[in-house]
């Protein structure tokens, strides 16, 4: 597995490469192949660090569903007493 990237090796890479991509598009492979890089290890970054746990929602207090109360009787108002004389 080492003599597979001897020098001359990667020579005859980078000349296929070029004839294949042409001089035009290598410096946009070579910005996207390092955007990419930089998000792998961003990525990975992310990743590695702990991440904060999320916010507990507020505890709801339970209330018991309320009971209907029965009608109230309303007093009425006294009527006068007529006196008789």
């Amino acid at each position: 597995m080492g003599e597979l990237f001897q020098p001359t090796h990667l020579l005859v890479l980078g000349i296929i490469i070029f004839v294949l991509f042409g001089a035009k598009r290598l410096p946009e492979l070579g910005k996207g192949l390092g955007e990419g890089l930089k998000g792998f290890k961003e990525g990975i970054k992310g990743v590695t660090e702990p991440t904060p746990p999320p916010p507990t929602p507020p505890v709801q207090q339970y209330a018991p569903p309320a009971q209907p109360t029965p009608p109230q009787q309303v007093a009425q108002p006294a009527q006068p007493v007529e006196q008789a004389k």
